[in-house]
């Protein structure tokens, strides 16, 4: 009891907070400068339809993420708790990798896990995601990255909801959103 409240107090005034490896970034932005538009950007990686695998380098990844996508994604980073725009959004739709696109989660597995990042019980597919050990800070933890292009994006715990009993502490930064209806607009566009 006394190590599980000592973790506690360490985690709350390290900024480590919902099991990830290191303090929360020390610069503030505007919620709505938290990354550029990857649409919108000099990206060339960025697809929501291709799922080939993505090879780049950190330099490259530099020159076409915002520093604090890049922070997070590719440093191992962690935002804020209470500062991501998906936190308690309520949308219907898909999330995607705000680095490459790929497809991560859709909303009907999201849940509100009160630890202030975006919590979902399921990813899309088995290969949407890739589990790596993590062990640092003291503590084991699973590290959940980008099946495609392999950014870091939180970490998976076994204390959530049925029907998985899994919890994906993700960082919103490094998230992107599709509402359903646009989704399906542009489908519907594409097959007429």
């Amino acid at each position: 009891m006394k190590t599980t409240f000592l973790a506690l107090i360490m985690m709350t005034t390290t900024g480590i907070h919902c099991g990830y490896g290191q303090p929360a970034a020390k610069t503030e932005t505007k919620k709505e400068d938290k990354h550029m538009s990857n649409t919108e950007n000099t990206n060339k990686v960025y697809s929501r339809t291709d799922s080939s695998k993505v090879e780049v380098s950190n330099d490259e990844w530099k020159k076409v993420l915002s520093p604090d996508v890049y922070y997070v994604a590719r440093q191992k980073g962690t935002e804020r708790p209470w500062t991501s725009k998906f936190e308690r959004f309520e949308e219907v739709g898909t999330y995607y990798c705000a680095v490459c696109g790929n497809a991560l989660f859709r909303s009907n597995t999201k849940f509100d896990a009160g630890c202030g990042w975006p919590s979902f019980y399921e990813p899309i597919s088995k290969t949407s995601v890739i589990y790596l050990d993590d062990n640092s800070v003291g503590m084991s933890r699973t590290e959940v990255e980008c099946g495609r292009c392999k950014s870091h994006l939180g970490h998976v715990f076994d204390d959530g909801p049925p029907p998985t009993g899994k919890r994906y502490c993700i960082n919103g930064v490094v998230l992107d959103f599709e509402k359903a209806k646009e989704a399906e607009k542009k489908y519907d566009a594409k097959k007429g």
